[in-house]
């Protein structure tokens, strides 16, 4: 055959479970749980995004001096990257639905690559800071005396938004493999899928932060100067 099609023959994973009474409700079900858990991660940078704004009208020349100083090439690069890694992973779902075995590894597997791209990228990026002394703390210069203070506010906010997001990036390239070690072990379906849309759902919403975290950190304020 020219692709491996996944067994429909159950494995002991993709049975229904005992406290679920079919195959539907158990789905709803983790698709509720996931969607939840979506909202705490909601609320968790929404905090952060809070700080931003209150600091950013605080200190907006400090922030539109801040905002030259991030590197826009690598934030647009990363940032195609991630839209580029929501299709192969809504791609690697609608693989999974259909039971293909061959086209749920590839698409699993471009998609951890482009997750580590961007790993790779922010750690140039993070570099950048490193070697410019643009790290908040004892050894933070800053080229425009008067916003010395200000600007560490919101470098600090810079590394800390982005460093979460980094983080989120590790988890889900460490569930990624989780899957794919899944799916050459034929433990997927066409019937039972229920961990790929699940994963699927939570690499789209970390996809979603950045989008929202690029224009803040590296665009807006180079308009205000």
């Amino acid at each position: 055959m020219a692709d491996t099609d996944l067994s429909v023959a159950s494995h002991a994973s993709t049975a229904l479970k005992h406290h679920f009474d079919d195959s539907e409700q158990q789905l709803e079900s983790s698709t509720l749980g996931m969607w939840v858990f979506l909202l705490t991660e909601i609320m968790f940078f929404g905090g952060m995004f809070g700080a931003y704004t209150v600091y950013r009208n605080l200190y907006p020349a400090a922030f539109a001096s801040t905002s030259h100083y991030m590197n826009v090439t690598l934030g647009a690069t990363n940032t195609a990257v991630l839209i580029f890694s929501s299709l192969t992973m809504a791609l690697a779902v609608r693989s999974a639905q259909l039971g293909q075995k061959r086209a749920l590894l590839s698409f699993l597997t471009f998609t951890l690559i482009l997750g580590l791209v961007f790993l790779s990228i922010k750690y140039v990026e993070y570099h950048e800071k490193w070697v410019d002394h643009h790290i908040p703390g004892p050894g933070f210069h800053y080229a425009e005396p008067q916003y010395f203070h200000q600007a560490q506010i919101l470098f600090f906010l810079y590394f800390a938004m982005t460093g979460l997001h980094a983080l989120h990036m590790i988890v889900r390239a460490g569930l990624l493999i989780t899957l794919i070690a899944m799916a050459a072990r034929n433990r997927f379906s066409a019937g039972w899928y229920t961990p790929v849309e699940m994963i699927g759902l939570y690499w789209h919403f970390v996809d979603i932060v950045w989008i929202f975290l690029f224009p803040l950190l590296y665009l807006i304020g180079r308009t205000m100067r």
